[in-house]
């Protein structure tokens, strides 16, 4: 995945051109002075146009359903003193007063020597949706018809199990984490896939299935033996 400090931009920017909307964004957040980064889709998410916003914990927490805020807050003391892995599911309500239902999986962030300095991830919007778009429709079903349709289903239904979401949601997530690490989103089912088998529905914490999820794409290799993004 293009996790990287040089300021390039990341592949999801270009997935989300075209004005088609998508409900999966990238954030990061250092530790050192608590400094927060969202994708464009992350602020649209909240409710923001592209450019208008800069997050702070403040923000972040403004804007956690009040029933979930104190949920939210917590998860961010426990990274910020474990500079662990995590994943949440909570409500936000976005600035125009809608509540959205948002799953939020994160990892650990390193710099250039290879320490932790924040955690890195997505926020992916599991709000119910009346309709779909058909940019989703199409891909949806050019999925269904592929050859290689079992290891994008299984890899769909893993999501879904582990992470409580829907199909939809599924399918974008993967969509997403493919264009990201700029691998196949078949050989990148494939590899979550094999990673969440091997580690079986009895992990040691979910914060395993995090990790696999999202450092996936540095296990998936080429013929020759060398890592796709090696």
């Amino acid at each position: 995945m293009s996790w990287h400090l040089d300021g390039q931009t990341p592949y999801v920017e270009q997935a989300l051109a075209g004005g088609v909307p998508q409900r999966v964004g990238w954030f990061r957040f250092y530790f050192a002075d608590q400094r927060w980064e969202w994708s464009e889709e992350v602020q649209r998410i909240h409710g923001y146009e592209p450019g208008t916003v800069t997050p702070t914990t403040d923000l972040v927490l403004t804007h956690k359903h009040p029933d979930d805020r104190g949920q939210v807050a917590a998860t961010i003391d426990q990274i910020l003193n474990t500079h662990e892995a995590f994943s949440t599911r909570h409500r936000i309500i976005d600035t125009g007063g809608h509540v959205r239902h948002i799953v939020v999986v994160g990892d650990k962030l390193f710099d250039e020597q290879g320490e932790v300095i924040g955690t890195h991830g997505f926020y992916i919007d599991v709000s119910p949706s009346v309709e779909r778009t058909q940019d989703e429709l199409v891909t949806a079903r050019l999925a269904e018809i592929s050859e290689h349709r079992a290891a994008i289903e299984q890899a769909k239904g893993m999501l879904m199990l582990i992470y409580n979401i829907d199909e939809d949601a599924a399918f974008n997530l993967l969509r997403w984490l493919s264009q990201e690490a700029n691998v196949k989103l078949r050989r990148l089912a494939e590899q979550i896939v094999d990673d969440f088998r091997n580690a079986g529905l009895t992990a040691n914490s979910h914060s395993e299935f995090d990790h696999l999820l999202l450092t996936a794409h540095r296990r998936i290799h080429r013929p020759d033996g060398q890592a796709v993004n090696g």
